[in-house]
């Protein structure tokens, strides 16, 4: 089980450079123009159940070498593990990140940025600089910030090899309770300086928008750049800013269309989350509307699974969430944007798995017990059969349905 939770208690800030590899790039860079229309398309793996995340495999290096990354835009850091060497990795030394001489140096500025308010505690300006970020399962990564190309195909299916800055990470910790991903490292892909969405900005390559289409069947697809939006259909909701997280809101929550009288919900969208998460008033509501809804039908609570902190069995052990779907009702999250409102709808399929002994569980958790406090995040589960736009230059966030076992051309 893994109830992965990426939204990080330390936020790390650096301005980075934008220096591109290559002579060639030159040239093409002074082409571009601020609505330049190139586009980044990434095929992802992974499901919410059994594995917990959506992964996608980056170039690294010269010459290019492959690492796996947990998708994750609770997050502004990406990092590796590294082979510095490494305490705490998850995987094997042959697939860690080399470094070679790369680090980046305490004096640069990138390190003032990355240590402010505070300074870089440094005896030697020379010396390397580092990071450590925890995330909200209590997972960390201690590493230093290395500079390295990056071998990224477009849409259309050239490559660039822009230079970026990550973290080289050499001291992972991870609870028992919450395994770790089978991935090499993290992408970040929230607000802040240092996501590689805002690096490759900077140098001019693409625009300030992301998004995913994560499939219920596995897989989808990850992008950067405005060219793969739908022209028609979808729905926007205003960003809250300041926050390096991609927060909505206020909003009110329906059940089966109804007003259930919770509003003012501030909702934070991470596919850094497996699962759900609501503060325990708003959760707790939603356990007793679906526990009162299913009263005379034939599921049961089951006590002893334990994939979930609620499962129901039913009389013959279950395959597919899509045979229990008729049970249970739809959420919506209703958005207020002046005169007028926008709707994420959350169906059973979106918020239920079945376990592996066939019973049905609920995948909306309590985020006041895992230390998110007052905060509801939407996490992958919910995000499911949907392409949802991160649109930083417009600060709006959009979804709308979507065949996500496609990959756009």
């Amino acid at each position: 089980m893994n109830l992965r939770l990426s939204l990080p208690l330390i936020l790390v800030l650096i301005i980075v450079p934008q220096s591109i590899q290559g002579s060639g790039l030159k040239t093409f860079l002074n082409t571009l123009s601020p609505k330049s229309p190139y586009s980044f398309v990434f095929p992802l793996s992974g499901n919410v159940f059994p594995l917990g995340y959506y992964s996608v495999s980056l170039q690294i290096g010269n010459p290019p070498k492959d690492f796996t990354f947990d998708v994750d835009t609770g997050s502004d850091l990406t990092w590796v593990q590294c082979d510095a060497p490494c305490s705490g990795c998850t995987v094997r030394t042959e697939l860690q990140y080399k470094p070679k001489s790369n680090t980046v140096p305490c004096s640069d500025p990138i390190c003032s940025a990355l240590h402010w308010p505070k300074k870089p505690e440094c005896q030697n300006p020379k010396d390397q600089c580092d990071y450590e970020i925890e995330y909200a399962d209590q997972g960390s990564s201690i590493g230093a910030l290395v500079v390295d190309q990056f071998s990224l195909k477009l849409l259309d299916g050239s490559s660039l090899v822009p230079r970026l800055a990550f973290g080289c990470g050499y001291d992972q910790h991870f609870l028992s309770a919450h395994p770790p991903p089978a991935t090499v490292g993290v992408l970040g892909l929230g607000k802040g300086k240092i996501s590689i969405l805002t690096q490759l900005v900077s140098a001019g390559l693409t625009r300030n928008v992301l998004g995913h289409c994560l499939s219920s069947k596995g897989g989808g697809f990850l992008f950067f750049g405005d060219n793969v939006i739908p022209s028609t259909g979808v729905s926007w909701t205003t960003l809250v800013s300041p926050g390096n997280h991609y927060t909505t809101g206020p909003a009110e929550l329906l059940y089966n269309g109804k007003p259930t009288g919770l509003s003012g919900l501030k909702l934070i969208f991470d596919s850094g989350s497996t699962y759900t998460y609501f503060n325990s008033k708003t959760y707790q509501a939603i356990v007793n509307l679906i526990g009162n809804d299913l009263k005379g039908k034939p599921l049961k609570d089951v006590k002893e699974d334990k994939t979930l902190a609620i499962c129901w069995k039913g009389a013959t052990p279950l395959k597919s969430v899509l045979e229990a779907k008729n049970l249970f009702k739809t959420l919506t999250i209703n958005f207020k944007n002046g005169r007028t409102n926008s709707q994420l709808q959350i169906p059973p399929e979106s918020y239920l798995i079945v376990s592996k002994t066939g019973n049905v569980c609920l995948g909306i958790l309590n985020g006041s017990e895992v230390g998110l406090h007052d905060s509801n995040v939407i996490g992958d589960i919910s995000m499911q059969g949907t392409m949802v736009i991160y649109d930083n230059e417009k600060q709006q966030l959009g979804w709308v349905s979507a065949d996500c076992d496609k990959l756009p051309k």
